[in-house]
Protein backbone atom coordinates (compact mmCIF):
# COMPACT_ATOMS: atom_id res chain seq x y z
CA UNK A 1 0.00 0.00 0.00
CA UNK A 2 1.16 3.53 -1.17
CA UNK A 3 1.42 6.32 1.76
CA UNK A 4 -0.55 8.91 1.35
CA UNK A 5 1.07 12.46 2.26
CA UNK A 6 -0.83 15.20 3.14
CA UNK A 7 1.33 18.37 1.35
CA UNK A 8 2.49 17.54 -2.26
CA UNK A 9 5.61 20.15 -3.09
CA UNK A 10 7.42 20.80 -5.97
CA UNK A 11 10.56 22.55 -7.02
CA UNK A 12 13.58 23.00 -9.01
CA UNK A 13 17.34 22.67 -8.23
CA UNK A 14 19.27 25.00 -10.63
CA UNK A 15 22.94 25.21 -10.63
CA UNK A 16 25.90 27.10 -12.09
CA UNK A 17 29.22 26.97 -12.42
CA UNK A 18 30.82 30.00 -10.87
CA UNK A 19 34.96 29.99 -11.13
CA UNK A 20 34.67 26.13 -11.06
CA UNK A 21 32.56 25.75 -8.23
CA UNK A 22 29.00 24.28 -8.29
CA UNK A 23 26.56 26.57 -7.32
CA UNK A 24 23.00 25.80 -6.28
CA UNK A 25 20.03 28.41 -6.04
CA UNK A 26 18.44 28.76 -2.47
CA UNK A 27 15.16 30.52 -0.58
CA UNK A 28 14.54 31.49 2.52
CA UNK A 29 11.19 31.70 3.48
CA UNK A 30 10.17 35.33 4.69
CA UNK A 31 8.00 35.82 8.02
CA UNK A 32 9.88 36.35 11.84
CA UNK A 33 9.02 33.14 12.63
CA UNK A 34 10.91 31.95 9.98
CA UNK A 35 14.23 33.98 11.40
CA UNK A 36 15.98 30.31 12.43
CA UNK A 37 14.18 28.38 9.11
CA UNK A 38 16.49 26.26 6.84
CA UNK A 39 16.80 27.29 3.16
CA UNK A 40 15.28 25.56 0.15
CA UNK A 41 14.66 24.94 -3.41
CA UNK A 42 12.13 27.49 -5.17
CA UNK A 43 8.80 24.80 -4.77
CA UNK A 44 5.31 24.79 -3.98
CA UNK A 45 2.25 23.35 -4.51
CA UNK A 46 0.11 22.22 -7.60
CA UNK A 47 -2.72 23.95 -9.00
CA UNK A 48 -5.08 21.59 -10.01
CA UNK A 49 -4.21 19.33 -13.54
CA UNK A 50 -0.85 21.28 -13.00
CA UNK A 51 1.90 18.60 -14.02
CA UNK A 52 4.72 18.54 -11.39
CA UNK A 53 7.31 20.32 -13.67
CA UNK A 54 5.08 22.72 -14.08
CA UNK A 55 4.51 23.50 -10.66
CA UNK A 56 8.37 23.45 -10.25
CA UNK A 57 8.67 26.17 -13.22
CA UNK A 58 5.79 28.18 -11.87
CA UNK A 59 7.11 27.97 -8.70
CA UNK A 60 10.84 29.22 -9.68
CA UNK A 61 9.14 32.69 -11.54
CA UNK A 62 7.00 33.15 -8.93
CA UNK A 63 9.31 33.23 -6.15
CA UNK A 64 12.84 33.91 -7.62
CA UNK A 65 11.93 35.73 -10.90
CA UNK A 66 13.70 33.51 -13.31
CA UNK A 67 12.32 32.00 -16.39
CA UNK A 68 13.14 28.30 -16.77
CA UNK A 69 12.82 27.42 -20.86
CA UNK A 70 15.07 24.85 -20.97
CA UNK A 71 15.08 21.17 -20.33
CA UNK A 72 14.62 19.87 -16.69
CA UNK A 73 15.63 16.63 -14.98
CA UNK A 74 13.08 14.79 -12.50
CA UNK A 75 15.97 14.08 -9.61
CA UNK A 76 12.57 12.47 -7.68
CA UNK A 77 10.77 13.17 -4.53
CA UNK A 78 11.83 13.30 -1.01
CA UNK A 79 9.49 12.95 2.01
CA UNK A 80 10.19 14.93 5.21
CA UNK A 81 10.65 13.19 8.55
CA UNK A 82 8.58 14.98 11.13
CA UNK A 83 5.28 16.22 8.25
CA UNK A 84 3.92 14.37 5.89
CA UNK A 85 4.86 16.83 3.12
CA UNK A 86 6.37 15.56 -0.57
CA UNK A 87 8.76 16.98 -2.13
CA UNK A 88 9.54 16.82 -6.10
CA UNK A 89 12.91 18.28 -7.58
CA UNK A 90 13.77 18.96 -11.27
CA UNK A 91 17.36 19.91 -11.90
CA UNK A 92 18.60 22.44 -14.75
CA UNK A 93 20.99 24.88 -15.26
CA UNK A 94 20.24 28.31 -14.50
CA UNK A 95 19.57 30.63 -17.23
CA UNK A 96 22.71 32.36 -18.95
CA UNK A 97 22.93 35.96 -16.91
CA UNK A 98 20.21 34.95 -14.47
CA UNK A 99 19.53 37.11 -11.81
CA UNK A 100 17.27 35.67 -8.41
CA UNK A 101 15.55 38.02 -6.66
CA UNK A 102 12.89 38.06 -4.03
CA UNK A 103 10.23 38.35 -6.33
CA UNK A 104 7.13 37.10 -3.82
CA UNK A 105 6.66 37.63 -0.53
CA UNK A 106 7.23 33.88 0.44
CA UNK A 107 10.73 34.89 0.65
CA UNK A 108 13.31 37.24 1.84
CA UNK A 109 16.92 36.01 0.72
CA UNK A 110 17.63 34.30 -2.75
CA UNK A 111 21.08 33.69 -3.80
CA UNK A 112 23.08 31.08 -5.53
CA UNK A 113 25.06 29.27 -2.94
CA UNK A 114 28.24 27.10 -3.34
CA UNK A 115 26.75 23.59 -2.71
CA UNK A 116 29.12 22.93 0.37
CA UNK A 117 27.52 25.52 2.24
CA UNK A 118 24.29 24.82 0.57
CA UNK A 119 24.47 21.47 2.03
CA UNK A 120 24.62 23.08 5.79
CA UNK A 121 21.84 25.55 5.04
CA UNK A 122 19.38 23.76 3.38
CA UNK A 123 16.37 21.36 4.97
CA UNK A 124 17.88 18.78 5.79
CA UNK A 125 15.28 16.33 3.89
CA UNK A 126 16.10 17.97 0.90
CA UNK A 127 19.89 17.84 0.95
CA UNK A 128 19.19 14.29 -0.98
CA UNK A 129 18.29 16.50 -4.12
CA UNK A 130 21.84 18.04 -3.82
CA UNK A 131 22.98 13.88 -4.18
CA UNK A 132 21.35 13.27 -7.01
CA UNK A 133 21.90 16.83 -8.72
CA UNK A 134 25.65 15.77 -8.12
CA UNK A 135 24.99 12.31 -8.97
CA UNK A 136 23.03 13.26 -12.33
CA UNK A 137 26.28 15.93 -12.99
CA UNK A 138 28.62 13.13 -12.33
CA UNK A 139 27.29 10.82 -14.99
CA UNK A 140 26.52 13.68 -17.42
CA UNK A 141 30.50 14.28 -17.31
CA UNK A 142 31.17 10.97 -17.74
CA UNK A 143 28.59 10.51 -21.02
CA UNK A 144 30.08 13.62 -22.11
CA UNK A 145 33.59 12.21 -22.13
CA UNK A 146 33.13 9.09 -23.59
CA UNK A 147 31.43 10.69 -26.70
CA UNK A 148 33.50 12.89 -27.09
Amino acid sequence: MVEQRAKLSSGTVLYRRRDGALEILLVHPAGNYNRRAPWGIPKGAPDPDETLEATARRETLEETGIDLAGPLVDLGHVDYTRSKKRVHGFAGPAPEGAAPRCASWEVDKVEFIEISRARRIIHPDQAALLDRLQRHLGELATSEKSSA
